[in-house]
């Protein structure tokens, strides 16, 4: 393979995953949406999509395999492809998410609808948020724009948690209401996921940029600072 054609690989690669992240980000949209309105056919839209983007996922694993067994790729396009067989894996989890949520959805219908002390929109647009970014970065090739998402984590942390506490007291203080306490707790645990998993695709952004593994560092900024990689880049 001369480099003019892996090259033209490479860029393929990136584009049908920016395609899965396309797909991947409607699904949570299309979930929370199907949450507020109680909408029965946007969680069958949200199944329908789950299938395509596990086709697409296989689809992109493969694309990543034929390339590393045609070219001995330098250290920063082997850490590209390695990146985006892990992106790829996040982004089909996020899908998986927004079908639970749909799940949870249709356990619903046959509930009251009721007020409840969580913001499952607050929480969905951070996570889809922090999805964008992971994913902006990615798309301009940004360590610095992909560490902004590792912060941003624990914003939804912390509403997940405040999610659960609120939750348990009122299937404690009215229990009447347990079942759509519980699928409300279920909703925000799979945003929280969501979350983790545009903080996995921002890490695995750092790592392609910078040969840096920060996963598990309890202080990012220290695990970026002066790590091996960055001669890569000149």
């Amino acid at each position: 393979m001369t480099r003019l054609r892996f090259q033209q690989s490479l860029d393929d690669l990136k584009e049908k995953l920016l395609v899965m992240a396309g797909m991947s980000e409607q699904a949570i949209q299309r979930a929370i949406e199907a949450y507020r309105t109680r909408d029965i056919s946007i969680c069958d839209l949200v199944v329908r999509s789950e299938m395509a983007i596990n086709r697409l996922e296989r689809s992109i694993d493969q694309m990543a395999i034929d390339i590393l067994a045609m070219e001995q790729p330098t250290a920063i396009d082997l850490r590209f492809i390695l990146a985006v067989i892990k992106i790829n894996a996040d982004l089909e989890r996020v899908g998986d998410a927004a079908v639970t949520i749909t799940e949870r959805v249709r356990d619903l219908q046959v509930f009251q609808s009721v007020e409840l002390p969580v913001d499952i929109q607050r929480m969905a647009s951070l996570a889809a948020g922090m999805i964008r970014k992971s994913l902006q970065a990615f798309i301009e090739f940004d360590a610095e724009l992909a560490q902004t998402v590792l912060t941003m984590d624990d914003s939804v942390d912390r509403l997940n948690e405040n999610a659960f506490f609120a939750l348990s007291n009122v299937m404690k203080q009215k229990p009447e209401l347990t079942p759509q306490a519980l699928n409300a707790l279920m909703i925000s645990r799979s945003l929280e996921r969501v979350a983790d998993h545009a903080t996995n695709i921002a890490e695995d952004v750092i790592f392609w940029v910078r040969g840096a593994d920060v996963r598990h560092y309890l202080s990012t900024n220290e695990a970026v600072r002066d790590r091996p990689g960055e001669s890569d880049l000149h």
